[in-house]
């Protein structure tokens, strides 16, 4: 009797330690890809693929330049071009991928989809190989690598249309270098949705005043087929990653669906911080800090790091989850949960599985229902 106890007992926990997400079949759904050649960061691609899944109503696949070459393009509704290098990226692609790409919206009608290096490539700049398909240009080029943190931005009528959820809200997202975005010619063909709110020049290596008033996010028809740019990247911004999900609703032409409001949280983040040499020595120390035996030390770091919005410590976090002291794991576990970290539920399955402390796997299973979720 006894052992038929514990064997429940150890159902139950095996159950709350596993993944929950759904299996819904594929038939009617918006289908993605993500273009994951050379020129598109890692860590981007994977968390464009990880905020697709916030939609149920989405399928999503990271697509090769030799499968759009074989054609397979043609099985998806959407390419999203993610961050990392607009003009790798055109390289990896060559220039008959190129034209297929651009086929792909002009004529076929599908969507297009540019998030940070993907407005680079997107965009027709002089001097800078591109896909050429907005009708916008990249200005200051030679500072191009302006600088990262959290950034301010506003959104106007036509973007509340697509993101009603912003409306009359202090916005900001995670960016790194992204492109600062005028139209090609006197008149602005493009929509605008959105403009940079902060003037981005940390340690005055860029000339302030350029970025306030410039298009952060816009969308434009191309041919047959829709487009959307955004300079920032939601998909690396907790709070704000649904906004992925969103776009690509919206160049699909596809109805504009909302999602749990637990994604939905603008309110969340309430100043830019962007990171001159100061702040980056700051973030480096206590980067160190997280190998310290103090348990203390490690959570005041840990602490520090997500008060500066710190977009690789986030990562640092699932790491901590095998750290071995029980109330680092339990932190580490809390602010997953707190930065959306999706990416870390196999990582947290296993952790909660092999966790001995009883505050500290409750904290894993908490982590865990949120994450795994969608609706």
């Amino acid at each position: 009797m006894i052992k038929k106890i514990f064997y429940a007992l150890f159902l139950v926990l095996l159950i709350s330690c596993t993944n929950k997400t759904s299996n819904l079949q594929s038939e009617d759904k918006i289908r993605v890809a993500v273009f994951g050649g050379n020129g598109a960061s890692v860590t981007c691609i994977l968390e464009t693929m990880e905020s697709l899944k916030i939609d149920v109503g989405i399928q999503s696949s990271v697509i090769q330049s030799y499968q759009i070459q074989n054609g397979d393009l043609d099985n998806f509704d959407v390419i999203i071009f993610p961050g990392g290098s607009g003009s790798k990226e055109l390289l990896n692609l060559g220039k008959s991928v190129a034209a297929k790409v651009k086929e792909f919206a002009h004529t076929k009608g599908k969507g297009v989809v540019g998030i940070c290096a993907g407005g680079y490539l997107l965009s027709k700049t002089k001097g800078y190989p591109s896909l050429e398909l907005a009708s916008t240009s990249v200005t200051d080029r030679a500072h191009y690598n302006r600088g990262r943190g959290l950034v301010e931005f506003e959104i106007n009528e036509k973007g509340a249309e697509v993101f009603p959820e912003l409306k009359n809200q202090s916005l900001f997202l995670q960016y790194y270098d992204g492109p600062v975005l005028i139209p090609v010619g006197e008149t602005m063909e493009y929509t605008e949705l959105a403009t940079y709110k902060s003037d981005i020049h940390p340690d005055d290596f860029a000339p302030a005043g350029i970025t306030p008033g410039k298009t952060f996010i816009l969308e434009e028809k191309i041919g047959e087929g829709n487009l959307i740019i955004v300079v920032g990247h939601p998909e690396s911004t907790p709070g704000m990653r649904w906004m992925v999900p969103r776009m690509a609703r919206h160049v699909a032409g596809a109805e504009l669906i909302s999602y749990n409001e637990k994604w939905i949280r603008p309110e969340i983040n309430d100043s830019a911080i962007i990171f001159d040499t100061e702040l980056k020595k700051y973030e480096k120390d206590n980067f160190w800090k997280l190998f310290e035996n103090d348990p203390q030390v490690q959570i005041q770091a840990m602490d520090n790091l997500f008060a500066l919005r710190s977009r690789p410590a986030v990562r640092y976090n699932v790491g901590l989850l095998r750290d071995d002291k029980p109330e680092v794991r339990k932190h580490a576990a809390f602010l997953l949960m707190q930065t959306e970290y999706t990416d870390a539920l196999k990582d947290l399955h296993q952790a909660c599985i092999v966790e001995k402390n009883s505050t500290t796997k409750e904290q894993l299973q908490k982590t865990i229902e949120f994450l795994a979720t969608l609706k």
